[in-house]
């Protein structure tokens, strides 16, 4: 049975760092849902090799509805981590146990949603 993995993500996300992980992702079985701050808005990566549409709102999901979190890098995370919508969804997250997946500079979310402090995590 395949799990449900939230991806927050906007414009100028590094485009690897979401294409490979939601492949492999959907290959195994799984559902990516994209989320941002409008459903249906296209956003772009930050090499021009990725857009995507996205799923749905920060407004319309909970963490509950999720089985994973996908945070990719580039300059998406430092763009959302200014608005509380998405650092409370990060928290609220991190702090139900489930694996978050944050790559590059992705853990700037949990930096902003002060979920660092005290945890072990693999990063460079």
């Amino acid at each position: 049975m395949g799990k449900k993995i939230a991806v927050l993500i906007t414009d100028d996300f590094e485009d690897s760092e979401f294409t490979s992980p939601a492949e492999a992702y959907r290959k195994a079985g799984h559902e990516v849902i994209t989320i941002e701050k409008e459903a249906g808005k296209t956003v772009k990566g930050k090499q021009g090799e990725a857009s995507i549409t996205i799923d749905k709102s920060i407004d319309e999901v909970s963490p509950d509805e999720f089985d994973a979190l996908l945070l990719p890098g580039g300059h998406s995370p430092d763009s959302l981590r200014g608005d509380e919508r998405f650092v409370s969804f990060t928290r609220d997250f991190v702090n139900s146990g489930k694996p978050v997946f944050a790559i590059c500079h992705g853990p700037q979310l949990l930096i902003s949603a002060e979920v660092v402090r005290g945890r072990k995590l693999t990063a460079v």
